[in-house]
C-alpha cells in the first residue's frame, strides 16, 4: 500500500505552522540576544552611574584626599571612617554588589569586606587614577560583576586622590535577562499560537470556499465539468446574479447564433432570453432564434439562500418543429384526399348504378355536371389555374378548415402551372400564413382571408392578406422575432418565424408587405419567396 499523501489543505496548514514557528524561533533567538546585551549594557551603565554618585560625595572626596595625603590607615580605623559608611549606605541603596574606594596609591579606603580595608584592590586601577573612566565585565574578590570605576577628586580640585570601583552581580544581571527573555519567550509563545489559530481558520475558510473539495481535487473536477459541459447536446448559458454572462459552452454559442463571452451583458439579448435571465421558468419555451427553433428553460441558482444567478438550457428543438409542422400539413391534406377519395367513390357508385339501371342519358348528365363543380362540391373559385394536385388538395383543404371558423378564403392571383419540387416546404410556409390569418380573424362574422399563389421561374411568391385589425405599428417587422404575437392571449409567436427560417433558408425572404389599413381588404399582408420550390418547365 503507498502511504497516504497530505492533502493540499493539510500541507498548507504546516507550511504555514512550520513559517510560523521557524520566523519565531529566529526572532526570539535575535530578541534574547539582544536583551541579553541590553542587560549587560543597562547593568554597567547602572554601576557607572553610582560610581559617579559616589565619586562626588563630598565625605567620599575629603576621605580619599586625606587618606592619599597621609600614610595608610589600619582596616579599624578605615571601618568606621566616613567614606565607608557613605560608600555601604550607596551600595545597600542600589542593591550593588560592591562599592569600593581607594586612595591614589590603590589601597582601599572602603569595602563591603571590613578585614579588606587598607588592602591594594585585585585589578588595575591606573586608568582611574588617571582620570579615565572603565566599564567592563570581571571577577574580583566578590564574583563576577558588571564593574565601574571612575576617578575621586579632591575637593576644589582636579587632582586625582583616588578611584570608585562599583559592581553590579552578574547573577542580577543573568536574572533580569532571564526574565527579559523569559517575557519575550512569552510573547513568542502566544505569537505562535496566534499563528497556528490563523492558520487553521485560514485552511477552514479554503475548505468553505472549495465547499470540502482540495484544491488538487478541483482540477480533476474542473476537467470533468469541461467535459460534461462541452460535451453535451444541449446549450448552457450561466448567468450571474449582476445580469452578466458566467459561462457558456460551445453549443449554446451555436444556436445563439453570436459570441458569447464571460463578462457580456445580457440587456442586448433578444427579449425572450431576457425575460427567462429575468424571470426564470424551468418549464420549456419554445422560441425563434436566429433561425431556429429552440426550446429554452432556466432555472435559478441559490447558495445557503442567496442567489447566485441563473442557469439558461437551450435545446435545438429546429428539425423537430419543422417536421411537426411538415406533418401537421400533410396530415391535412391526407384529410381532404380521403374525402375527396370517398365524395368521388360515391359518385361512381351513383354513375355505375345509372349506368346498371340503362339510364345512360342521365349517367351522362351527371357526368357533365360533375365536371363543371370541381372537387368536393365546394371547390375554391380560380383554383384551377394551379397544376399541382397536392396544392390543389392542401388548398381546398385550408378553405374548409377556414370556412369552419367562419372565415372565407378566397384566391386572388394564381399562375401556378408547374409541379412542386418541394411541397413540403411549401405547406409548411402555406399552413403558417393562412392559420395565422384565419385565428386573427376569429369572431368576426364577414372574415376573409385571400391567398395570392404567383410562379417566376422555380421561385413561388405567396402572398396572404385578411380583412382583419393588421399589425400594430410600434410591432412592424418584429412580428417575426421569437416569442412575438399580436393574440390577446399572448400565446404563438412561433409560427411566422419558422416562416422566415425556412424562407431563408431557401435563400428566399419573408416580409410584412404592409402593417394594415392598406389594399382592398384594410388588413394585414405578408409576402414570401420560396426560390426554388417548383419544378423545372412550368409555365408562369
Amino acid at each position: 500500500m503507498h502511504p497516504r499523501r497530505w492533502s493540499f489543505t493539510t500541507q498548507t496548514l504546516a507550511v504555514l505552522v512550520l513559517l510560523v514557528a521557524v520566523v519565531l524561533v529566529v526572532a526570539f533567538g535575535g530578541s534574547a540576544w539582544v536583551l541579553q546585551r541590553q542587560v549587560e549594557q543597562d547593568a554597567g551603565r547602572l554601576a557607572l552611574a553610582i560610581a559617579r554618585s559616589v565619586a562626588e560625595d563630598d565625605d567620599v572626596r575629603a576621605g580619599a584626599e586625606a587618606a592619599s595625603d597621609a600614610a595608610p590607615a589600619p582596616a579599624a580605623a578605615l571601618v568606621e571612617g566616613p567614606v565607608q559608611a557613605a560608600a555601604e549606605d550607596a551600595r545597600e541603596r542600589t542593591g550593588a554588589l560592591f562599592v569600593v574606594v581607594t586612595d591614589d596609591r590603590g589601597l582601599r579606603i572602603a569595602h563591603p569586606v571590613p578585614d579588606r580595608l587598607g588592602q591594594r584592590v585585585s585589578s588595575d586601577p591606573s586608568v582611574p587614577l588617571a582620570g579615565g573612566e572603565v566599564v567592563e565585565e570581571d571577577t574580583g574578590t566578590l564574583g563576577p560583576a558588571a564593574r565601574a570605576k571612575v576617578p575621586v577628586r579632591a575637593p576644589g580640585s582636579d587632582r586625582v586622590v583616588g578611584e570608585v570601583s562599583v559592581g553590579v552581580a552578574v547573577a542580577e544581571v543573568d536574572r533580569l535577562a532571564r526574565e527579559a527573555t523569559l517575557l519575550a519567550g512569552g510573547t513568542a509563545a502566544l505569537a505562535l499560537l496566534g499563528g497556528i489559530a490563523s492558520a487553521v481558520l485560514l485552511t477552514r475558510r479554503l475548505r468553505r470556499l472549495t465547499h470540502g473539495v482540495e484544491p488538487e481535487e478541483i482540477g480533476g473536477l474542473l476537467q470533468g465539468h469541461e467535459a460534461v459541459l462541452h460535451g453535451i447536446g444541449d446549450g448552457v448559458v450561466a448567468v450571474g446574479a449582476d445580469g452578466r454572462v458566467v459561462l457558456a459552452n460551445e453549443e449554446a454559442v451555436r444556436l445563439l447564433g453570436r459570441p458569447v463571452e464571460p463578462g457580456d451583458p445580457t440587456a442586448d439579448w433578444p427579449f425572450a432570453l431576457r425575460a427567462l435571465a429575468a424571470e426564470p421558468d424551468p418549464v420549456p419555451r419554445l422560441t425563434v432564434l436566429a433561425d431556429r427553433a429552440l426550446l429554452c428553460s432556466s432555472r435559478r441558482v441559490e447558495r445557503d439562500g442567496r442567489g447566485l444567478g441563473v442557469v439558461l438550457t437551450l435545446r435545438d428543438r429546429t428539425d423537430v418543429e419543422l417536421l411537426t409542422r411538415q406533418l401537421d400539413a400533410v396530415a391535412e391534406a391526407g384529410t381532404v384526399l380521403r374525402a375527396q377519395r370517398h365524395e368521388f367513390a360515391n359518385r361512381l357508385h351513383l354513375v355505375s348504378g345509372l349506368l346498371d339501371a340503362g339510364s345512360a342519358e342521365e349517367a351522362g348528365e351527371y357526368v357533365h355536371t360533375l365536371l363543371g363543380t370541381g372537387p368536393l362540391g365546394t371547390a375554391v373559385e380560380g383554383l384551377d389555374a394551379v397544376a399541382d394536385p397536392y396544392l390543389q388538395a392542401f388548398v381546398a383543404a385550408k378553405a374548409a378548415h377556414a370556412r369552419e371558423g367562419g372565415v372565407q378564403l378566397r384566391l386572388g392571383g394564381v399562375s401556378v402551372r408547374a409541379r412542386l419540387a418541394d411541397p413540403v416546404d411549401v405547406t409548411t410556409v402555406l399552413g403558417n400564413l393562412v392559420d395565422n390569418a384565419v385565428t386573427a380573424l376569429a369572431g368576426r362574422p364577414d372574415g376573409v382571408v385571400e391567398l395570392d399563389l404567383v410562379a417566376d421561374g422555380r421561385t413561388l411568391v405567396v402572398a396572404v392578406a385578411d380583412n382583419g385589425a393588421g399589425v400594430p405599428v410600434e410591432l412592424g417587422d418584429r412580428v417575426f422575432e421569437p416569442g412575438v404575437t399580436t393574440r390577446p392571449s399572448g400565446e404563438g409567436g412561433i409560427g411566422l418565424g419558422l416562416v422566415r427560417q425556412v424562407a431563408r433558408a431557401r435563400g428566399g425572404e419573408a416580409r410584412l408587405a404592409s402593417a394594415g389599413g392598406d389594399g382592398e381588404l384594410g388588413g394585414a399582408v405578408f409576402v414570401v419567396e420560396l426560390p426554388g420550390v417548383l419544378e423545372e418547365g412550368g409555365a408562369t
